[in-house]
């Protein structure tokens, strides 16, 4: 379709396209706006990083098809899922099967929470998950993971403080496209100074852990070879550890629905139910071949708020670029070279990040945490959290994660009659937001 009229406009819309060498370049530009935090959510899990941009690309596709090609938006690695694989695997190591089945898991429920708003609409939602309900869960979520990044970044305290403060100074004194990608400039400058300090015979030339660069792996590594597949096993943890992260991933999503409907002018309220159901189909199938839980990227729609491109084709050509990469090993070993200290450094902005995207879902929808039931759903929640709880009843657990989510809706639901008739009202709308992803 020609693009005269979306030119006089200054916008090209998603069923719209560029000629294409315009098409595949920007289509370029949004794989590295989604790639930082795509493969750093493998590093941290220890998954196989082709695996994961594999079926980055190929959910980018499954969303692209449900959502009949209407909503533009790229799938990548979702952070919602760190604390609960970490517990279901006891750590980046080990028992990767059980973590796929838990993705499975959250796939599925966030998929009939799809088919739930898409015959219902969002009132249900709404009702049981009011803004101070799910800014909490997002809060539990990066409150929880504290302990896991500082761990890492206390292995080596000077190549994790660079790497932190780069990233910070990147998304605060950088413009334009750059400002986007603060994840992928900390990593590639705490990779660089680890490198160098290793090369001269610093502190890193003799660490086995570290602030380590392990390059042994990639001279081996060669340069072409299918993806790795790895198969679920499930279990209760499945259901016990997993089942609250859709709660985060139904208000990401809508958040960058709204969103990407104010840059476009273009309602796509309508679309909801569908985004979910392609967002939770994406999320099984990576989740059942070995791959991370799948959500709409922030990164992106800010790419498409620079250029006012909105056209389906160029997160065609991302997904077909995810693919490809998927394909090459000896980028997955460049990836799993990256020193832990630096992985730490990223960790412990994102995870902060994290919780206070928490916050800012309470101040966009004003809050007003004068009434006390409102106190009530944050405060308990967030001890709960902080407080490392868990609770096991055999094979069934709930973590810190699981009971703080659990505790914010139960409390809610409790303390809503009481709350309405002393003249409290559920907040601004957190669906109509700006975007309150959790993949920073």
């Amino acid at each position: 379709m020609s693009v005269a009229s979306s030119r006089e406009r200054y916008l090209v819309f998603p069923e719209e396209r560029l000629p294409w060498p315009q098409t595949i370049v920007m289509g370029l530009q949004h794989v590295m706006a989604m790639f930082g935090a795509t493969v750093l959510v493998p590093i941290i899990l220890g998954f196989n990083p082709n695996t994961v941009i594999f079926f980055s690309g190929v959910g980018t596709l499954i969303f692209i098809a449900v959502t009949n090609r209407k909503v533009p938006s790229y799938l990548g690695s979702s952070f919602a899922f760190l604390g609960s694989v970490l517990a279901i695997q006891g750590g980046p190591a080990g028992h990767h099967d059980l973590a796929f089945g838990g993705i499975i898991v959250a796939g599925v429920i966030y998929f009939l929470i799809g088919v739930v708003v898409h015959f219902a609409g969002i009132n249900v939602i709404r009702f049981l998950m009011p803004p101070v309900v799910t800014g909490t869960v997002v809060a539990v979520i990066g409150i929880s993971l504290a302990g896991a990044a500082w761990n890492n970044y206390k292995t080596e305290l000077v190549t994790a403080t660079i790497t932190v403060l780069a990233a910070a100074l990147a998304s605060v004194y950088l413009r334009g496209f750059p400002r986007l990608l603060p994840v992928l400039i900390g990593v590639v400058v705490g990779y660089l100074v680890a490198g160098i300090d290793q090369a001269a015979g610093g502190a890193c030339a003799t660490a086995t852990a570290g602030c380590h660069v392990n390059t042994a792996g990639i001279g081996s590594a060669n340069w072409v070879g299918a993806p790795v597949f790895s198969f679920p096993t499930f279990s209760a943890k499945s259901f016990s550890l997993f089942w609250f992260i859709p709660i985060v991933l139904v208000a990401e999503n809508a958040g960058h629905v709204f969103a990407i409907s104010g840059i476009m002018k273009r309602d796509l309220s309508g679309m909801l139910g569908r985004t979910f159901m392609g967002d939770g189909l994406a999320t099984m199938v990576s989740g059942f071949f070995g791959g991370t839980g799948e959500t709409t990227y922030a990164e992106n729609i800010g790419v498409m708020g620079i250029t006012r491109v909105f056209s389906i084709w160029l997160f065609i050509v991302a997904a077909i670029c995810a693919i490809l990469l998927g394909f090459i090993p000896k980028f997955g070993a460049l990836v799993l070279s990256i020193p832990v200290s630096v992985l730490g450094g990223i960790e412990l902005y994102l995870f902060g990040l994290i919780a206070v995207i928490g916050g800012k879902i309470w101040v966009d929808a004003q809050i007003d945490f004068s009434r006390r039931a409102n106190l009530a759903v944050v405060a308990i929640p967030l001890i709960l959290a902080a407080g490392n709880a868990d609770l096991k009843i055999g094979d069934f657990e709930i973590n810190n994660l699981g009971l703080g989510a659990l505790a914010a809706i139960v409390i809610w639901q409790l303390l809503r009659p009481g709350h309405i008739a002393e003249g409290g009202d559920m907040g601004r709308d957190v669906f109509a937001t700006t975007p309150v992803a959790a993949d920073a």
